[in-house]
């Protein structure tokens, strides 16, 4: 009997010892996808880098201790480039990771070269994650990403410009409204404007100007005037009275100096670090920046200075409605994965409540129960007011103004072929009307060639 228990005792000792780094309390935070002796297998990743994404590929060395298995980051790219790599990568059988970067504005142009998961995560696996978030995910029965974390936009405005007397005082007298924090695009419209012609702010407005960024947010500002991209047999309706006012406004914004004048060059970091400057007064952006705006040593300019709001209406116009653009981050695994199983759970860990609570510590939206509800008890101990207001706004949000692209396979070779003749239009190149009707005409025969109107 002394034998078994001294067994049991050497057992446990090195199990603690095995596992070490991976054991936590109870009441943390828990690790997934730690169950299984990976020894000797190596797997490999493509996935999206920069900004906060790479603080969550730190924990990584926990899995590899737990496990046995070894981690190769084949691939660390901002979302728009991942994007490319992934499309070269299935077209021409270069596929040689067994998780990829995903996301569910992408994920459809995938799917013929991604494995359905449903058979690598059981139900209690995925019990804790977004419902929504995974019926986008689902596609024809199958499963095709475990979502990382989500992100909507929310209104972001420096609190120097709107608790200022004597601003609030010219605006009032030159406007003759109060300085209030905007609601409707039109406010924006004004608002930035003065600032900016007032010497207030060197920008009125910030925002992406490139590639599925800007295509994004032209989407954005059309929904919430009540316009859409296409009609329910997808023929494009983005170059009607709607589409053109906002493609107008842009354009009238760059004319006048409201945004930055390489705003056609800026991705979302360029756009955030204008912000972080303090150069641009107020935008939509992401929640997951949240973090860093509020470093006093990375952006001193805004860090405890700026306010948060529900996305704006957009124009006055039927079906007018709160911004809202949204998605999520995630990760799939290619169908020509070598270690599709390892790869799974990989996810598992890097998709779990304790990376998924570390993750939201930086700024970045739950997509798991479990998560948001360790974050909301937290944020209500916080001394900064904000650290609770933006949970609360952020699940208003994702609740009431979530609001996908369409769930399509030709969303990105739409944004290609519209966002340079948005561009154009920003410049002064082409009248808003004429490179509205271009892109159409071109979308158009991108989707009758995809079958569409068949």
């Amino acid at each position: 009997m002394r034998k078994i228990s001294m067994f049991i005792l050497i057992f446990s000792l090195v199990a603690v010892l095995s596992f070490g780094a991976a054991v936590v309390a109870q009441d943390e935070p828990q690790y997934a996808g730690l169950d299984q002796d990976l020894s000797g297998v190596t797997i490999r990743m493509a996935t999206i880098g920069g900004g906060q994404y790479e603080a969550m590929y730190d924990s990584i060395s926990v899995f590899e201790e737990a496990t046995g298995a070894t981690v190769e980051i084949v691939a660390l790219l901002d979302g728009f480039a991942i994007d490319q790599k992934l499309k070269v990568d299935f077209a021409t059988n270069a596929v040689d990771y067994d998780v990829a970067w995903d996301h569910t504005s992408f994920v459809a142009q995938y799917t013929d070269f991604l494995l359905p998961l449903n058979d690598y995560f059981t139900e209690e696996d995925l019990s804790q994650f977004s419902p929504a978030i995974l019926d986008a995910a689902t596609i024809d029965g199958n499963l095709y990403l475990i979502p990382r974390h989500a992100d909507v936009s929310a209104f972001h405005y420096r609190l120097d410009l709107y608790n200022d007397p004597d601003i609030a005082a010219a605006y009032e007298s030159a406007t003759g409204d109060a300085l209030e924090v905007p609601t409707t695009l039109a406010q924006i419209d004004q608002q930035a404007r003065f600032f900016v012609e007032n010497g207030y702010s060197t920008y009125g407005y910030g925002m992406a100007g490139k590639e599925e960024a800007l295509t994004g947010r032209f989407y954005e500002m059309l929904f919430a005037s009540g316009g859409a991209l296409f009609d329910e047999n997808y023929e494009p309706t983005f170059n009607d009275e709607i589409g053109v006012s906002v493609a107008q406004l842009l354009q009238a914004w760059y004319t006048d100096g409201i945004i930055p004048v390489d705003t056609t060059s800026l991705l979302w970091d360029g756009d955030a670090q204008n912000f972080c400057n303090g150069d641009v007064a107020m935008k939509l952006e992401w929640y997951g920046w949240y973090s860093y705006f509020q470093d006093s040593e990375s952006c001193p300019a805004v860090a405890g200075s700026f306010g948060l709001a529900r996305g704006f209406l957009g124009f006055d116009n039927e079906g007018q409605r709160p911004t809202g653009w949204a998605g999520a981050h995630a990760f799939s695994i290619p169908a020509a994965a070598q270690n599709p199983e390892a790869g799974a759970q990989l996810i598992k860990f890097l998709t779990s409540e304790r990376l998924g609570y570390e993750e939201a510590q930086l700024g970045f939206l739950p997509v798991r129960d479990d998560v948001w509800q360790r974050v909301i008890d937290d944020a209500a101990a916080s001394d900064v007011p904000l650290d609770q207001e933006r949970l609360e706004l952020a699940r208003l949000q994702i609740n009431e103004d979530f609001k996908t692209p369409p769930l399509i396979a030709e969303w990105i070779p739409f944004s290609n072929i519209f966002y340079p003749q948005l561009q154009a239009i920003i410049l002064g190149d082409v009248t808003a009307q004429e490179g509205l009707d271009a892109a159409a005409e071109e979308t158009h025969q991108l989707m009758a060639d995809a079958g569409y109107y068949s």
